[in-house]
């Protein structure tokens, strides 16, 4: 366990930085320059989320059950993680309507995702993995929200063809994963 939270320490604390210190992140921009900060963020980013591969495969081989999950969990957690999915597919197809109405559809969809997780793993390192995730995906959207306030942000509209494209394209991707990818990646196939 101290690998996975050495992990999200380090993977989700280069993600708070706008979060909990963003003028010192202006600051350090404007003194070491783009590329060596992102540099630094990605390699920092790297080696966490390696610890939280590394420390959650550990975790796995010895479960701490904390609830046993009720099989109609599964079909909620189906129907979070499609709209993970579109959400995130909203956050790069451009002038879709769904990030002009959410703004930051990415981080939302970190949230569904995380949720659906935390409903449907009943052990401590799920809680802990996806707690983590969830809690953080609330605190970074509150924050982007109220950057975007202080800054008078304005997103452009969305269009029609936009939208559709958003939402094939996370249906897709979501069945591709479902179905095939969560398998061979992970080993769990949520639909048997």
């Amino acid at each position: 366990m101290v690998y996975l939270i050495a992990g999200l320490l380090m993977f989700l604390g280069v993600h708070s930085v706008r979060i909990v210190a963003d003028g010192w992140r202006t600051r350090t921009l404007a003194r070491v320059g783009d590329g060596t900060y992102k540099g630094v963020y990605s390699v920092v980013s790297i080696v966490g989320f390696g610890l939280i591969i590394y420390g959650f495969g550990i975790a796995r081989e010895t479960p701490t059950l904390l609830w046993t999950v009720p099989v109609g969990m599964r079909h909620a957690a189906s129907l979070l993680t499609l709209v993970a999915f579109v959400l995130l597919a909203a956050a790069y197809v451009p002038r879709n309507g769904i990030k002009a109405k959410l703004h930051h559809p990415m981080v939302l969809g970190v949230k569904s995702w995380a949720l659906a997780h935390v409903l449907v793993n009943g052990n401590l390192a799920h809680l802990v993995l996806f707690g983590a995730f969830l809690a953080w995906a609330v605190v970074d959207f509150i924050a982007a929200r109220r950057r975007d306030r202080a800054a008078g942000t304005q997103y452009p509209a969305g269009t029609v063809s936009g939208t559709v494209v958003a939402v094939l394209v996370g249906l897709i991707a979501w069945a591709a994963f479902a179905f095939k990818l969560h398998g061979l990646l992970i080993g769990i196939r949520p639909f048997g």
